[in-house]
């Protein structure tokens, strides 16, 4: 299979070659990064220390149709926010104790992961803010459209969408829900992520629990 054109070293230099292009956010107050655990947080955390911004996490679990897990009927997230994919309840007639069950099951994973992940610390406030969505690569984009959701819900003024690799297509989507994408690398054609890095490994908890705790951003004004 070919390399892509353009390859990472590894998560950390893609997002110090991603953070380049978001010189202009620089010192802003009303500027937040959110990353996608658990591949999106050194991304991330490159982009957070380059133009001095809050760093925290979106966490995002998919409620998949029961029988046809891929295909999400809706998702939650970080901050208590539940969207509902209002088309796909209705064209397969899903019943309300169905997604009350996948909603509880995937609430307890996502309380997990904000556990091992955040520990005692609170969600950041985004309502007015422009927030900066971080993820290591964007295949299908569907984590990052519940994540875009959410964040509407959540009151955010502004969207940009900020990833190493995606497909074009993908990015094009994206462009007509959100403010701003800024995507590096569209390779073609695109098999999967990881091919647009030479070291790629996964990430456990711990090693994103310590990449949050020790990201040096400073907190926005009038925001403790």
């Amino acid at each position: 299979m070919q390399e892509p054109a353009e390859v990472f070293e590894d998560r950390t230099d893609a997002g110090r070659r991603l953070a380049e292009r978001l010189d202009r956010f620089a010192g802003r107050e009303d500027v937040v990064v959110l990353a996608l655990p658990r591949g999106g947080v050194p991304v991330a955390v490159e982009i957070a220390r380059r133009i001095r911004a809050p760093l925290d996490l979106m966490v995002v679990r998919k409620l998949g149709v029961p029988g046809q897990e891929e295909l999400a009927m809706g998702a939650i997230a970080s901050g208590g926010v539940r969207v509902l994919n209002e088309e796909v309840i209705a064209q397969l007639s899903i019943p309300e104790e169905e997604i009350a069950r996948a909603a509880n099951e995937e609430e307890r994973e996502l309380e997990r992961r904000e556990r091992a992940y955040r520990g005692d610390r609170p969600t950041a406030d985004v309502a007015g803010r422009t927030v900066i969505l971080v993820d290591d690569g964007i295949a299908t984009g569907s984590t990052v459209r519940a994540a875009v959701q959410a964040l509407r819900v959540q009151g955010a003024a502004r969207i940009v969408v900020a990833t190493p690799t995606a497909p074009a297509e993908t990015c094009d989507r994206l462009a007509r829900e959100v403010d701003e994408v800024i995507c590096l690398t569209t390779p073609e054609p695109f098999f999967a992520i990881s091919l647009s890095y030479r070291e790629f490994p996964q990430l456990a908890d711990d090693e994103v629990r310590e990449l949050i705790q020790g990201a040096e951003a400073p907190p926005a004004a009038g925001r403790a």
